[in-house]
């Protein structure tokens, strides 16, 4: 029945948005059309997309994202040649639930979790 999840996160300018996930973290634009005030980005086989939200106080936002891999030593050197910030609180390690994950902060504080089950 279900088959797919786009979450949609909280952007307060869609450029910035736009190049901190083309240049930051590897993902392109999907599809042709140029909506006002939405944006929707891919990579690999998922989509995040974007509502403009420009009175949102970055930190107030708690917008978070898990997005599971199954190369995150790869992606997470990928991130780090690019000079792409890692969360302080978030660095590359094998959690006691046996995922290794690392985290990163979007320009809008939306958390994103990246995750590789070790099980």
């Amino acid at each position: 029945m279900l088959t797919q999840i786009n979450p949609k996160l909280p952007m307060r300018n869609k450029l910035i948005t736009k190049e901190f996930y083309i240049n930051k973290l590897g993902f392109q634009e999907f599809g042709s059309a140029n909506y006002d005030g939405y944006l929707m980005l891919q990579k690999d086989q998922i989509q995040i997309h974007f509502f403009e939200f420009k009175a949102l106080n970055p930190f107030e936002n708690y917008g978070q994202v898990y997005i599971r891999t199954d190369a995150i030593d790869k992606f997470y050197k990928e991130l780090l040649n690019h000079k792409t910030k890692i969360h302080p609180n978030g660095p590359l390690e094998i959690k006691p639930w046996g995922q290794k994950e690392f985290s990163v902060l979007d320009p809008d504080n939306n958390l994103l979790t990246f995750g590789e089950s070790l099980i």
